[in-house]
């Protein structure tokens, strides 16, 4: 198949290109480079199944050749404000990517007839009164609030996927994704999985906003893209979760992360950074992942946070 991949330089984006040419796939990807890193796809520079274009998704895209599928990846996604790579600083960019980028993005797959894949979130459930969260869950979100230009821009690109589907037949599919941790997230990303990391190889006290109390879950990015791929070579239209259904707070994280790298400086609470805006609890039901998909992630927690420190430890030397 011939594979178009927006956000292709980010974290999520380069790993799906990795997967679509190993298995057998011709890939283009494109990313105009806010916050991903061309560095993420130097495995594939010389490889012929793979190209790359520098070019903001919210400008008119041009594919010279025919695409059968296409995954909307691009976007700014920490949602932490003290990075320059979180979206409370590229707010602007952040909307146009969630709207003018799908809007884009699914052109191309219209006039291909081509499957089209968005990566939605579970910040669309926003600060949710429902644990676990299901598909039929249709969110606490504030729209004017500081996280409302990543969730509402999700929540809009949605609805835009599914007109295309309903007015247009395009062929659509929804992936709700749960926090993802792995190789390739930047160092100064601002999402708690690097923060912790770094802090505790620098043998620095983790820093937790709040009262860390507020629980995730994290899926190792191997077992998101086995999913992603699933997803993409099913014929499912309507939104599915894909995520790591095990609950932990922030400061049980802490410990874990603390104890697996011999940190001893402890933690350090500081006032939520979203305060009264933060989810305080995030959790997915895959019940329809496990049933459609034939998925459930296979990784460990502490099977993947080893081989993401042991990506770090490469990153801060």
């Amino acid at each position: 198949m011939e594979i178009l991949v927006s956000g292709a330089a980010g974290f999520l984006g380069s790993h799906l290109c990795d997967r679509f040419v190993s298995d057998g796939h011709t890939v283009t990807g494109i990313d105009d480079l806010i916050t991903g890193n061309k560095d993420n796809l130097l495995q594939l520079a010389k490889n012929p199944n793979f190209s790359f274009v520098e070019q903001d998704v919210s400008d008119y895209i041009f594919i010279p050749h025919k695409v059968d599928a296409c995954l909307h990846f691009a976007s700014p996604a920490s949602p932490n404000p003290t990075s320059p790579y979180g979206y409370p600083n590229l707010p602007i960019q952040t909307m146009k990517a969630g709207a003018l980028g799908t809007h884009n993005i699914l052109g191309v797959a219209k006039a291909n007839k081509a499957r089209f894949l968005l990566a939605s979130t579970s910040e669309i459930y926003g600060d949710p009164k429902e644990h676990p969260q299901t598909e039929k869950y249709w969110g606490n979100v504030d729209p004017v609030g500081p996280r409302a230009v990543y969730d509402e821009a999700k929540r809009f690109a949605e609805s835009l996927t599914m007109a295309y589907h309903r007015f247009h037949q395009v062929n659509t599919c929804i992936a709700r994704i749960f926090n993802t941790y792995g190789p390739r997230m930047r160092v100064d990303d601002g999402r708690v999985v690097p923060n912790f990391i770094i802090q505790a190889l620098k043998k620095e006290p983790l820093t937790i906003y709040g009262d860390g109390n507020q629980t995730r879950s994290f899926c190792f990015v191997d077992d998101l893209i086995e999913g992603i791929s699933r997803l993409l070579f099913s014929k499912e239209h309507d939104p599915i979760n894909i995520g790591n259904p095990v609950e932990i707070s922030i400061n049980q994280f802490a410990e874990m992360i603390n104890k697996i790298t011999g940190n001893k400086a402890g933690v350090i609470h500081k006032e939520g950074m979203f305060v009264g805006h933060d989810p305080q609890r995030r959790s997915p039901d895959i019940s329809k992942a496990k049933a459609k998909l034939g998925w459930n992630p296979k990784v460990s927690f502490e099977d993947g946070l080893a081989i993401t420190i042991d990506y770090f430890k490469t990153k801060i030397n």
